[in-house]
């Protein structure tokens, strides 16, 4: 077990490689994440929502999370929450651009 404690701002850098496999925008530049939170253990738990609560791609998504902090943290659950609903004003500028270059008008 690690001594160190990852720090927040690296879990989310991290997490820009989990992509969202129906829009293809990484679920930080989307606003799907709503908290980090690392214990003294360095296990992270993620607040995270979807576009939609009837999206079956949980198991995806909870598996490339899994892939990108795999060494930066002991361990990773995320606590799916569906309050407040995504909208898209949770979507990063970063994230707009992505989708305006797919063809999306946001």
């Amino acid at each position: 077990m690690s001594d160190t404690k990852a720090a927040e701002d690296d879990v989310l850098e991290a997490m820009r490689d989990v992509v969202d496999p129906e829009l293809g925008i990484n679920v930080v530049d989307l606003g799907l994440v709503y908290g980090v939170n690392i214990d003294d253990g360095n296990v992270a738990t993620l607040d995270m929502t979807l576009t939609s609560a009837a999206c079956p791609l949980t198991d995806v998504i909870e598996d490339q999370t899994a892939s990108a902090l795999e060494g930066l943290v002991e361990k990773v659950t995320i606590n799916w929450v569906w309050l407040p609903p995504w909208g898209p004003d949770k979507i990063t500028e970063d994230g707009r651009e992505q989708l305006r270059a797919l063809g999306f008008n946001v």
